[in-house]
């Protein structure tokens, strides 16, 4: 037998694969859902373990009922008519049924012709008949089901399956046990799918539908058990609840990128937390799928974009209402979470993303980029970044071409200049990121991870020396929590009588090096 691996492309298989038991979660869908006869949605964002999700959970219905386990990927000649939905969608069954323990004269009668005039209507037939001469419940499971959403004919399959539902609950027909359709897009509420130059459609007759909720991403205890069969496997030494936890910081448990941590990880040999820093860096200077669909939607969605924009530069908070049409695309796409009642980013990696996304937009035409390019070699030290120096020659910097700027100029811009400077700087080595318990519009913390080095930034708008002494107290129990025994501070002043230039501050054990600009 093959030894198992971190797989990142396609399903995960428990037998061939390192992965977090989900069996749980299959089981609550197949006794709270299944079992009682509902019709409903999984939709998540992008390589987040809906297809591993149906993989396993068709395994577990085919213990009791027959599974007809479809997709819409690639399905496009499906859709030219509702002859060829209904006629396609005849064959594709009848190739499952064909290897299911059912009678000749079921199987014949499934596949005998449609008529060309009444196609679904053969199809609706078809589908009382296979079901009331099965023994065992049949449940329909289709993936990738929102690839043709917005079609009218995908709303008329709806719309069939709704009344054939109906009608079974009044006892007037035979219809599936149970329909899954799994994709991106909730095809409950159809709007969200909307398309430059097309009609937006508002209403789906998919309105029997139960709401599935479930969070599909992976726990720290989930990630741990993972890393735990690993470690039994292979035996390196590495401390399992550290490196689960430090997984779990870096991606909130969204399963694709778990798994191409791991994978990196494992290649590299290097299971300690400078190795999940590392395999880190290395997606993010990567080119996948994922980044190339989140840089997509982005420029789609002019609206999310802006919000993301305010919340990592600006500061701003954003209540996390499901009705807000931006926050509720951000959900849908995987970029956005609820955290303490507001909206922020899904994890650290997708934080990350979107912060170089943003700032690329601005590298070509920024001096801020030039000028510490051509200065960079001088910040490294024997390996260790020497962040004193980089904030004092930001300052410099900062008054040579800043010099005049307003207050509001600094809140709306501070954070994306700092961020322009040290780019040059730990590019192709180290990694950052904000932590969102401090991002708010007077002041935010950059975690800076150099060569396995962890180094805490905050930026800071100078609000009076009241909360000046508040922000030294946060910044001294931020350095508690990374285990630091220095931080720096960067803090924008506009008092007429402020005193640019560094000084040095010791509080409760703490040093802080702050460099006013």
């Amino acid at each position: 037998m093959m030894a198992k691996y971190f797989n990142v492309t396609g399903i995960c298989i428990p037998e061939k694969h390192y992965m977090v038991d989900i069996s749980a979660t299959v089981r609550m869908i197949t006794e709270t859902l299944v079992d009682r006869g509902a019709y409903f949605t999984i939709n998540r964002a992008r390589q987040y373990g809906k297809t591993t999700t149906l993989y396993l959970l068709e395994k577990k219905l085919c213990e009791r009922y027959l599974v007809l386990s479809l997709s819409f990927e690639a399905a496009d000649d499906l859709f030219v008519s509702a002859y060829t939905f209904a006629a396609g969608l005849v064959r594709r069954i009848g190739k499952k049924l064909s290897m299911q323990n059912i009678p000749a004269g079921v199987l014949n009668a499934w596949n005998a012709p449609l008529s060309r005039e009444f196609a679904l209507e053969d199809f609706s037939d078809k589908i009382t008949e296979l079901c009331r001469s099965c023994e065992k419940g049949i449940v329909m499971m289709i993936d990738e089901v929102d690839k043709s959403s917005d079609n009218q004919i995908f709303l008329s399959f709806l719309g069939l399956l709704r009344a054939k539902y109906l009608e079974q609950q009044k006892g007037q027909d035979h219809t599936f046990q149970s329909v899954i359709l799994a994709g991106v897009y909730d095809i409950k509420n159809l709007k969200l799918k909307i398309h430059p130059g097309q009609e937006t459609k508002y209403n789906s007759p998919w309105n029997i539908a139960a709401d599935f909720n479930m969070d599909l991403s992976l726990s720290v205890s989930g990630i741990e058990g993972m890393l735990t069969e690993y470690e039994h496997d292979h035996h390196t030494g590495m401390d399992v609840p550290q490196i689960a936890r430090a997984i779990y910081d870096y991606t909130s448990g969204y399963p694709y990128l778990v798994s191409r941590i791991c994978k990196l990880i494992d290649e590299n040999c290097s299971w300690c937390r400078i190795g999940v820093s590392e395999a880190v860096r290395m997606i993010l200077k990567s080119s996948n799928t994922l980044f190339d669909d989140m840089q997509k939607k982005i420029l789609d969605y002019p609206e999310l974009k802006r919000m993301i924009y305010s919340i990592l530069f600006g500061g701003k908070s954003f209540p996390y209402y499901p009705v807000s049409q931006p926050v509720k695309i951000g959900v849908l796409f995987g970029f956005i979470k609820e955290e303490e009642e507001r909206a922020v980013i899904a994890n650290r990696i997708f934080e990350t993303f979107f912060y170089d996304l943003f700032l690329a937009e601005d590298i070509l035409e920024s001096k801020t980029y030039d000028t510490s390019l051509q200065s960079r070699n001088q910040f490294v030290k024997n390996g260790i970044l020497d962040m004193e120096l980089i904030l004092m020659k930001f300052l410099e910097h900062y008054h040579e071409v800043y010099y005049d700027c307003t207050e509001k100029f600094a809140e709306e811009n501070g954070r994306k200049l700092f961020l322009l400077y040290l780019k040059p700087i730990i590019n192709g080595t180290g990694n950052y990121y904000i932590e969102s318990r401090t991002r708010s519009m007077g002041r935010t913390d950059v975690v800076i991870d150099y060569l396995g080095r962890q180094t805490v930034v905050e930026l800071k708008i100078w609000r009076g020396n009241e909360y000046h002494k508040r922000g030294e107290a946060q910044l001294v129990r931020y350095l508690e929590d990374y285990h630091l025994e220095k931080g720096y501070l960067l803090s924008f002043c506009f008092n007429q009588k402020k005193k640019i230039g560094k000084n040095v501050i010791q509080r409760e054990g703490k040093t802080i090096v702050e460099v006013v600009v």
